[in-house]
């Protein structure tokens, strides 16, 4: 059994005040004006919590890290680890977003011990399905299978839906990057029926997207569109920026599967825009994929194809997306063997039978939104109260997830 979906990230006061489905323009409005208003450093920490999560969703990269920031610094200040380590878990969600892999899998491991030490069995829950989240995005499907499951457990046990239908949407999505459509699309679609009966907009969403995607796999695109129309109205009504563009770069999905390259090129374009303002390389990236294979199914010089292949492998590497890297290799491989293919087609016709033509079934990788189970490092201690590492990383000459050196947390 579960209940009604909540939202533990909205803390405090600002728990009465919002609630799961609240759009994330008042998200903003609401937790700006409790954390000018804010009393003490406790407040104020909860406050900039969600700040940073309304801005996360609504594509504002860097004002999000800089309220992560200031909600760790507070916490801090406060001594409270759990408030701590709810804005660690705020950064590496963030960073993931930014496609900062391995820093997103860094703070989500310090947010994990710190909830761990603080009792905050939420704050642990959520920085554990985090980091599962990230592993899963990378394609290490052996490191975190098992712990997507132990958290659906734990959520069946609490009754928390929301996370039940993380989970789950978890699972299903590694079921279907693995070839099981039948059991994906089960687990998507009980996903579906979890998040509408605990009233759970933005889980449904995301799960009819995961419903969508296998429907399409299987040769169904124009009950898959309507589902992502449906999804769509549900991100506009929201203001879930991500969620959207995402919805988007699944429906250029879907139409390329149909053979619809010309849409798909369109939508592919669309989503590319959105992942670009919002500073999402991620996306960016996935967008890209799709958008250059589109482009060789409608003729576009098989040169400048190779050229955009080769650069977005390295890209993935560089993210660590092992399975869009693999299917970028793949495509690439495609392409160079075509010429040879078509000369032994022109020869075929002066009497032999024309053979079968061999479709394409791949698709463009879908993340769907935990560590690597080993490899957590222990964050050093200052008065028995952690420190956030300084990060200097950046994404295409922007700052992944505001987490330049100079903007460092002090």
């Amino acid at each position: 059994m579960y209940g009604k979906a909540f939202a533990p990230e909205y803390q405090g006061e600002l728990g009465s005040a919002l609630g799961v489905n609240s759009s994330y323009e008042e998200v903003l409005a609401t937790a700006s004006r409790a954390q000018s208003e804010a009393g003490t450093a406790l407040e104020r920490a909860r406050a900039a919590l969600a700040v940073a999560e309304a801005n996360r969703r609504l594509g504002r990269v860097g004002d999000a890290g800089a309220a992560w920031r200031d909600s760790y610094r507070s916490a801090r200040d406060a001594g409270d680890a759990g408030a701590m380590s709810w804005a660690l878990w705020s950064g590496g969600t963030l960073a993931r977003q930014c496609g900062t892999l391995p820093l997103a899998r860094r703070l989500l491991g310090h947010a994990v011990e710190l909830a761990a030490g603080s009792g905050d069995r939420l704050a642990h829950g959520y920085s554990l399905a985090g980091l599962a989240e990230t592993g899963r995005i990378q394609g290490d499907y052996a490191a975190v299978a098992e712990l997507h499951e132990r958290l659906l457990e734990e959520g069946r046990a609490h009754g928390e839906a929301r996370h039940m239908v993380w989970a789950m949407s978890g699972i299903a999505q590694m079921h279907r990057n693995t070839g099981d459509y039948a059991k994906a699309l089960e687990l998507f679609e009980e996903s579906v029926r979890i998040a509408t009966e605990a009233d759970d907009a933005r889980g449904r969403a995301w799960s009819l997207r995961g419903v969508a995607d296998v429907l399409s796999v299987q040769g169904d695109p124009d009950r898959a569109l309507a589902l992502l129309a449906e999804a769509e109205a549900i991100c506009r009504t929201m203001d879930l920026a991500s969620a959207l563009a995402y919805n988007h770069k699944m429906r250029a999905n879907v139409q390329y599967r149909a053979g619809r390259y010309e849409s798909a090129r369109d939508t592919y374009a669309l989503a590319l825009a959105e992942f670009s303002d919002m500073h999402e390389p991620r996306g960016v990236a996935l967008s890209r994929l799709g958008l250059t294979k589109s482009r060789a199914r409608l003729g576009r010089d098989r040169a400048k194809t190779l050229v955009e292949l080769d650069e977005l492998e390295r890209d993935f590497a560089r993210i660590g997306l092992r399975h869009a890297r693999d299917m970028a290799i793949a495509f690439r491989e495609e392409v160079r063997e075509r010429p040879a293919a078509e000369r032994a087609g022109a020869a075929a016709e002066t009497g032999a039978d024309d053979t079968a033509k061999v479709t394409e079934v791949a698709e463009v990788a879908e993340p769907v939104e935990v560590p690597e189970a080993s490899g957590m490092s222990r964050v050093p201690e200052a008065g028995g109260i952690p420190r956030v590492p300084e990060a200097t990383e950046r994404v295409e000459g922007t700052e992944r997830a505001g987490l330049s050196e100079k903007a460092g947390v002090a």
